[in-house]
């Protein structure tokens, strides 16, 4: 469908829907580009003010994978009012709020319209330096490849909504995947910036594979993936192998087989690597001399880091090693 869909030639929309990335970028001189992007999701937990405060920081997330810091945002409403009592998206919208006062932007108004099924999220402004944008297509050959988030928040929704096994594992694991969605990737992007990096993505719902696939292709480069490495939430692995795995990450893993070789990994660990993410981290790209550097850094500051790949000239093969 989007193949179709061409916007109107301008030297100074310098990243559009070409490339699948996070967001678009407008030069408005040779210091300064505007971010923009727009992202809201269903009710992912519960409670509505970490409901607001995971949608935010989501939304957020596709500036600060541009290399970019966000400055404005719009709130994007989709409500039951015949259901939904107006007090409880009053807690959603102070949920976001709580993010946009942590990253440092301003939430300046918004729209809602009536829908059966809520939704949240926000339309986003920020800028960058035209010069250091990180995007799908600035990979480079002979980089590691950083992830600074833990995956599995797919398979823990699910796990959640069918009823999450019993045991002092999964007691806290709920919590966790919470903790790491609202937690924003602005120092991510500010440790990549700083180490060089010129190529990143965040991981949000295509999974890892998805979002690496894509970036792989655009940037001309293939990838190793050391699965163990690979960061995910404690006891995630023992849910996918119960079956506790979303249509979206199934779906995601279809879509990428022309590009992937599993070897001799495991299902169940493959599909961890497939996994719809809300509010992931970011995947950058990274001079190996620089990437221990990075990762020491986001791990000092709470982040759950890791060097998880090695990038080489290719065409956008993604081969995947358990040992």
């Amino acid at each position: 469908m989007l193949r179709d869909l061409h916007p109107t030639p301008d030297e100074r929309l310098i990243v559009d829907a070409t490339t699948g990335d996070d967001a678009a970028v407008w030069r408005m001189d040779d210091d300064r580009a505007l971010v923009l992007t727009a992202d809201f999701i269903t009710p992912i937990v519960d409670d509505a003010r970490q409901w607001g405060r995971i949608a935010a920081a989501n939304a957020v997330s596709d500036v600060y994978a541009m290399g970019g810091r966000p400055l404005i945002a719009l709130n994007l409403v989709g409500w039951n009012r015949e259901e939904l009592p107006l007090d409880l998206l009053g807690e959603v919208l102070a949920g976001a709020g709580e993010i946009a006062a942590e990253a440092g932007f301003i939430i300046a108004g918004g729209h809602t319209v009536d829908d059966p099924e809520p939704k949240f999220g926000l339309a986003v402004v920020g800028e960058a330096d035209p010069a250091r944008l990180l995007t799908n297509a600035g990979l480079q050959p002979g980089q590691d490849l950083v992830l600074t988030k833990p995956l599995g928040i797919g398979i823990v929704a699910t796990a959640m909504k069918r009823g999450m096994p019993e045991g002092r594992q999964y007691a806290t694991l709920a919590q966790s995947a919470i903790t790491s969605m609202t937690t924003l990737n602005a120092d991510a992007a500010a440790v990549a910036l700083k180490a060089g990096a010129t190529g990143a993505t965040d991981v949000t719902g295509f999974g890892l594979l998805g979002h690496l696939a894509r970036a792989c292709r655009e940037s001309s480069v293939d990838v190793d993936i050391q699965v163990s490495a690979v960061p995910v939430l404690d006891g995630v692995a023992e849910l996918a192998r119960a079956g506790f795995v979303p249509g979206g990450s199934t779906r995601n893993l279809e879509s990428v087989q022309s590009q992937l070789d599993v070897g001799s990994v495991v299902d169940a660990d493959v599909l961890v690597l497939a996994d719809a993410q809300t509010s992931g981290g970011l995947l950058f790209g990274v001079s190996p001399d620089k990437s221990p550097t990075c990762v020491d850094s986001l791990v000092a500051d709470g982040h759950q880091a890791a060097i998880v790949g090695r990038t080489s000239e290719g065409t956008g093969q993604i081969k995947l090693l358990d040992s």
